[in-house]
């Protein structure tokens, strides 16, 4: 009884941000799913990390290059040499699958991390400042809506010349519409709030407000929408590197990976099972890879969502 006193006066004595803090933890690993996708993302970072010792480069100056013995065009079956075989080229799958995961991330973070800066950049001073500005933004982004993601960021590939570095920024240069809408969605619910209305009262500069109250209470949604878009963005490269927009040949890749699997997913009549695993490694891992950021993203959701957080 004592004890229990004791931790209760110690909760009450917490810093409130400390003891939600606590609360949002507590919440996003009660949930089964999160925990699947917590594994499956620190699986996915740590063979990002340890990727030149689980995979020592071949080529010092070219790291991402996939390793090759021969150009045959037939792929050869898991052996002690190459564990998960070899795809077409001769290309190593498995040197291919370890640093295509650094790929991923390569895409993941610097497309949600460029297309959320500006989106969120954007957003917030479109709906907190309203007027002219943000009439002509969002007319400017209803435009961009009518164009499909992926027709409007092949087009700029095509544009600006083929390559993974012109996909992520095709890919940027697209989705950071999707943060402009929410971002200023919460804005303008926040912008009329009595607190916020106090603070400008009380002198409190623009600056200050946007990141100390409009910005805090108004990320969540981002966040949340960052996490799914880390997955989602992945899957998108892959495509148009499947296509041939993508990295040269040879480059570690998961979806380059599929893209020289193409001609083997099905084998002869007698066997078409026979170069399953050309396609099956670098598929499983996209899937693995979008699984885990979708099954966060869910969970800081559930954590965040005012009408779900207190069940």
């Amino acid at each position: 009884m004592e004890t229990s006193t004791a931790m209760t006066a110690v909760q009450a004595h917490e810093h409130p941000r400390l003891r939600e803090l606590k609360f949002t933890l507590a919440r996003i690993f009660r949930n089964p799913s999160a925990v699947i996708g917590v594994v499956l993302l620190s699986f996915f970072i740590g063979v990002a990390i340890a990727a030149p010792y689980i995979a020592p480069p071949k080529y010092a100056h070219a790291p991402y290059k996939m390793p090759h013995k021969g150009f045959s065009p037939t792929p050869k079956a898991p052996s002690e040499r190459f564990i998960m075989g070899t795809t077409s080229g001769q290309y190593d799958i498995f040197y291919g699958v370890v640093w295509g995961t650094r790929t991923a991330f390569k895409i993941g973070l610097f497309v949600v991390g460029i297309a959320g800066f500006v989106g969120i950049t954007l957003g917030v001073l479109a709906g907190y400042y309203g007027g002219w500005f943000d009439e002509f933004l969002m007319r400017f982004v209803d435009i961009v809506w009518s164009i499909p993601l992926l027709v409007l960021a092949m087009t700029i590939v095509v544009a600006f010349g083929r390559g993974l570095e012109n996909i992520m920024i095709a890919l940027a240069l697209v989705e950071w519409r999707w943060y402009v809408r929410v971002i200023r969605s919460e804005v303008l619910k926040l912008r009329n709030q009595e607190f916020v209305q106090a603070a400008k009262l009380m002198g409190v500069s623009d600056c200050k407000i946007i990141l100390r109250h409009i910005l805090p209470n108004s990320i969540y949604p981002v966040l949340i929408m960052g996490s799914m878009d880390m997955g989602s963005m992945v899957i998108s490269a892959s495509f148009m590197s499947f296509v041939g927009l993508g990295a040269p040949k040879g480059y570690a890749d998961w979806g380059q990976m599929v893209a020289l699997a193409r001609n083997y997913i099905v084998g002869p009549s007698n066997d078409p099972l026979q170069f399953w695993y050309t396609i099956f490694f670098p598929g499983i891992c996209i899937i693995l890879f979008v699984l885990a950021w979708n099954l966060l993203g869910d969970a800081l959701r559930d954590a965040f969502d005012p009408k779900l957080r207190r069940r």
